[in-house]
């Protein structure tokens, strides 16, 4: 579905495939060492952050989480319920209008919070499947489109023209969009593997399943170019799932329902589970998993019911993905930063705190919150969302001063770092949050006596 935002913007094949090589690149990069949290302190990375945002201040990699179940899960829903009526039209010809729809959407929303109240080892064997099915799929695809597919598709932007740049940058955020949606939740997944396992492992494996993502983008790159040149009306409508189902050849019509249906199911699980999970223990007494759970699955099916039939769907999903990518990037390289600095050096025990409704530790640092990392993660999210440029749809207040080229990115991410630095320099951490080894850098740690862990 992401793969055919390129051709949605007005880029050319081309232009579409940099733009998404790029970005999916990018996010892998900044995601790669996300996936070291998780082994080292056997938690998700919501719950890691308390090492450098505070035990408290851990709710902004929460609120992270529950932006990017939103998002996802609401592109998984649109994505798969267009897929349900638009086979059924073809099918039976059951016709396309708000009502047919919603039942789709309806349908399949109750289809994806059901796999995920049933637990975690039910939604990895979904997953597991859907893997399996999927690369079958994209393997059929290839004679279903070969044929017609022209690599030279020039789409409606050239270089040069305006708002080439701009289309480009926000295609190439929209791809990165996908890796980064990973950061906050991706120790759900990594807090099963062994502690000692070697690092760069981990990191090698967090890049190679990023860079097979590549696979399903490019599928949807080709086939939303094809969709533009046999049915354009499709793309003035943003609905690339219907224009896809319109052009398929009639013995890969049913595998291309398969696929828009598995894919979102395996996104959706994957996006709703680990955030309904982290957002229970954020308040254990109010919520279970179960009702935690339900809550994001009812606020976005809430966000795709609005933004469908009362907004542009498109500019809806795309503006949300960029805006994920503005506030959890420098986030992430916080946590990055911070993973370096303190030599990969963590207490699991004490990152537990705040779900224990005590208090203390060394993550407590003042009352909960460490106001370094939140220092420099606050006013570098703010900078980002300034500078975004995204025309037509989201535009900052200072999204204009590069020509409308999106600098957000860039601005955020080198901000996040520098400020943290700086911080970290200027107001030293206390010494019980190193390890034995110390800080890795020359600054002496603060001296400051450990308050032990002790009920609020």
């Amino acid at each position: 579905m992401l793969g055919s935002f390129p051709i949605l913007f007005g880029l050319s094949f081309q232009a579409g495939v940099l733009a998404i090589v790029a970005g999916v690149l990018c996010g892998a990069l900044i995601l790669a060492p996300m996936g070291l949290f998780g082994a080292l302190n056997g938690t998700n990375n919501a719950v890691s952050s308390g090492a450098h945002f505070g035990v408290h201040g851990r709710i902004v990699g929460s609120f992270l989480s529950l932006l990017t179940a939103i998002a996802f899960f609401s592109l998984s829903v649109w994505s798969s319920g267009d897929a349900l009526v638009g086979g059924a039209q073809r099918l039976v010809g059951l016709p396309e209008n708000a009502l047919t729809l919603g039942l789709a959407y309806g349908l399949f929303a109750v289809l994806v919070l059901t796999v995920c109240l049933y637990g975690f080892r039910f939604m990895l064997w979904v997953n597991k499947i859907a893997v399996v099915s999927a690369s079958l799929l994209f393997l059929l695809g290839i004679p279903a489109f070969a044929g017609g597919f022209d690599a030279g598709y020039a789409g409606s932007l050239q270089l040069g023209q305006p708002g080439f740049w701009a289309a480009f940058v926000g295609a190439a955020l929209v791809a990165m969009s996908n890796p980064v949606s990973f950061g906050a939740f991706l120790g759900d997944w990594s807090r099963y593997i062994p502690r000692q396992t070697p690092r760069l492992r981990i990191l090698l494996a967090v890049i190679a399943a990023q860079a097979a993502t590549l696979i399903p983008f490019l599928f949807g790159l080709a086939t939303a170019s094809l969709v533009a040149v046999r049915a354009p009306d499709y793309i003035a409508q943003n609905n690339y799932v219907g224009g896809l189902l319109a052009i398929a050849p009639t013995w890969y019509f049913l595998p291309v329902c398969l696929l828009a249906v598995i894919g979102g199911l395996s996104t959706g699980t994957t996006a709703l589970y680990g955030t309904g999970l982290d957002l229970s223990s954020v308040l254990p007494r109010l919520l279970t998993r179960v009702r935690a759970t339900l809550l994001i699955g009812l606020a976005a099916i809430a966000f795709i019911f609005i933004g469908r039939f009362s907004f542009n769907l498109v500019q809806s999903v795309s503006t949300f993905a960029v805006l994920i990518v503005t506030c959890t990037s420098p986030w992430m390289v916080i946590m990055i930063l911070g993973l370096l600095v303190r030599r990969g050096f963590y207490c699991p025990d004490d990152l537990q705190v705040f779900t224990r409704g005590e208090r203390g530790g060394r993550y407590w640092f003042h009352h909960g919150w460490n106001w370094r990392g939140l220092g420099a993660w606050i006013p570098s999210a703010l900078l980002g969302l300034a500078f975004v440029n995204l025309p037509g749809q989201f535009v900052g207040p200072l999204g204009e001063l590069a020509g409308g080229i999106d600098l957000s990115l860039p601005l955020s991410l080198g901000s996040a770092a520098l400020l943290y630095l700086v911080l970290l320099q200027l107001f030293p951490e206390p010494a019980a949050v190193y390890g034995p080894a110390g800080a890795r850098r020359p600054r002496r740690p603060a001296d400051v006596p450990l308050e032990r862990a002790s009920a609020a």
